[in-house]
């Protein structure tokens, strides 16, 4: 029997107000075609960029029963999707989830969200690394930032340390915690600072692949998530990994884009409502290379 539609469980949080986690996931996924089960980890008032006394909601202890009804009806899942988890136990149980719910020619996703600009973030701390490290030994594809690529490889952290002429340095070190492939975002270029990189890692082909994007002075909120969602939808829909890390890339550029005309405050996010259509428009061509 031929699906009729594509389902992807989406194990993130829910930030009420600054367009990132669910609040992205959703509509993005939901655009290119995928039915998105969302499995709520903690909710949050504001994301916790340039925001001060929002309100944490940790949903841990909700997630076993949750789970568990799920594993009840008996559910399958094409693509199981992990960004932010609320603590270190959540690990744990997503670990359980994924396998139990694991399938063939299933597609695992996560998103280690530890930390940015050289720090971990205000909710994390090492023993969520210490459980994130054992996480990602599920996945399929990782999609870490610099410091979180750091983090997990265990370097010291240095603004332009993780740049595109050492990429393949620590793209194979994040790839022996486990996961087939790898993609690090936001990656500098030593000799063109108005440039950044994606690259990407295959593990069994060993082929290394790299897109290029126009770098701002700007840092929004939620565009990890939306380049990782994007990233997800397009493998689903058939892209290779490669293809798919460019179509993500220059979708992310285009929401900046179109954000920045308009002045809009940068903690709000991005114009992604504004930006969906472009989904629904079979890319042309692609700027990735093999390096």
């Amino acid at each position: 029997m031929i699906k009729p539609i594509m389902r992807a469980a989406a194990v993130h949080d829910l930030s009420g107000f600054g367009k990132c986690s669910l609040t992205v996931v959703i509509p993005i996924l939901s655009t290119m075609g995928i039915q998105v089960c969302p499995v709520p980890t903690a909710v949050l008032s504001t994301h916790t960029g340039e925001f001060e006394n929002y309100k944490f909601i940790d949903l841990t202890s909700y997630l076993t029963d949750y789970i568990n009804h799920w594993k009840s009806l008996n559910l399958h899942f094409d693509c199981i999707y992990t960004g932010f988890l609320g603590s270190p136990k959540q690990a744990e149980i997503i670990s359980d989830f994924i396998k139990y719910f694991k399938e063939d020619n299933q597609l695992v996703v996560i998103d280690p969200v530890l930390g940015d600009d050289g720090k971990l973030y205000s909710s994390i701390d090492n023993n969520m690394v210490k459980e994130m490290e054992k996480l990602i030994e599920y996945a399929d594809i990782i999609t870490p930032n610099p410091t979180e690529a750091c983090i997990l490889t265990g370097e010291n952290y240095k603004e332009g340390k993780l740049t595109i002429e050492n990429a393949k340095e620590y793209l194979s070190k994040l790839s022996l915690l486990g996961p087939s492939n790898v993609i690090i975002t936001s990656i500098a270029d030593r000799t063109n600072k108005k440039i950044g990189w994606v690259a990407a890692y295959d593990k069994k082909t060993n082929s290394f692949w790299k897109t290029s994007y126009k770098k701002v002075e700007v840092n929004y909120p939620g565009t990890g998530d939306i380049f990782t969602s994007v990233l997800t939808g397009s493998l689903l829909n058939g892209y290779s990994i490669p293809a798919s890390m460019d179509i993500a890339a220059k979708f992310v550029s285009y929401c900046i884009k179109i954000t920045m005309a308009h002045g809009y405050p940068i903690r709000d996010g991005v114009f992604l409502e504004k930006a969906l259509d472009k989904l629904l428009t079979t890319p042309q061509s692609f700027n990735y290379e093999a390096f």
